[in-house]
């Protein structure tokens, strides 16, 4: 099992996670489970002040933005939605202008006819940026949202006021071989499955969408890149993070020049669904760091 694990960060995990869904029943991971094993509902977002799909690339890339002030976007993680941000953007909504999308192929955005790589997720989150007028943006991201997040940082620092990113690998050596816990992760494998019927525009296409996605190779950011960010950096690091080696991510915050590192608590890899305003809290403290100011307070 572990061979197949440390194919991908998520795909391995999840694949590792279906194998046990006939041994486990998901259900019983949550009854009286730690809140690193649960995958609690999201809380439906707000209603936007506009959204909509932007034609880029071959694809039609939903997006949504909330709230006013400066701008922060939201990149999910792996074989999520934008939905999945529904318990923070209220919160930096208060104070910002919050973005979210779905990457391509996933949510409501359309898959196109290229093979998926993370350079070709950047190149899409840059083209909407563009798209809505909205840079520099503060840019979130978790898991494939993180590794989206140190790509634009590398290649595009101009479009970004800072970047926080939890549960990101820059190859596949951070990738963890031998996970304690996959109780998460299974439930997260039955909701993304239901969650592509419910969002997708092509609601059978699911098993095209997880052959693209599996065939995508793993990142292979440099320490020579990552020195060369200049972008304000935090990263955040689950306490029970089933996918990324500890290691790893204090790798990436030692190498990338003045990043720092902050460490979630009782959360796993999926921790804006776990403890949304916990990750809210330490986005806008991170965001206060880089800016120089006290943390807003409420």
């Amino acid at each position: 099992m572990s061979g197949r694990i440390a194919s991908r960060s998520m795909q391995g995990l999840f694949f590792a996670a279906a194998l046990l869904l006939f041994i486990r029943p998901a259900g019983a991971a949550t009854a009286g489970a730690p809140r690193w094993e649960t995958l609690p509902p999201v809380a439906q977002l707000p209603a936007p002040l506009r959204s909509g799909r932007a034609a880029i690339d071959g694809i039609r890339m939903y997006y949504a933005v909330f709230g006013h002030g400066p701008a922060i976007l939201l990149i999910h993680n792996g074989l999520g939605s934008a939905d999945d941000w529904g318990g923070v953007v209220p919160r930096l909504a208060r104070d910002h202008t919050v973005i979210v999308a779905d990457t391509r192929g996933f949510g409501r955005s359309s898959l196109g006819a290229q093979p998926l790589s993370y350079p070709l997720f950047a190149s899409d989150y840059v083209a909407l940026l563009r798209f809505l007028h909205a840079q520099p943006v503060y840019l979130v991201g978790t898991s494939d949202g993180g590794i989206i997040g140190l790509d634009i940082a590398i290649h595009h620092p101009e479009l970004l006021s800072g970047l926080f990113i939890q549960g990101a690998n820059t190859n596949a050596e951070g990738i963890e071989p031998h996970p304690r816990d996959l109780a998460a992760v299974r439930l997260a494998l039955q909701r993304s499955k239901s969650e592509y019927r419910r969002l997708s525009p092509t609601p059978d296409g699911y098993a095209r969408f997880r052959a693209a996605y599996d065939a995508m190779p793993q990142p292979d950011y440099t320490a020579a890149q990552l020195a060369a960010i200049r972008v304000p950096t935090m990263v955040a690091i689950a306490d029970h993070d089933e996918s990324i080696k500890r290691s790893h991510s204090e790798f990436i915050a030692a190498t990338i020049p003045h990043a720092r590192a902050v460490v979630l608590k009782d959360v796993s890899h999926f921790a804006p669904m776990q403890d949304p305003a916990g990750f809210a809290a330490a986005v806008e403290e991170a965001i206060a760091a880089a800016h120089g100011r006290g943390a807003p307070h409420g």
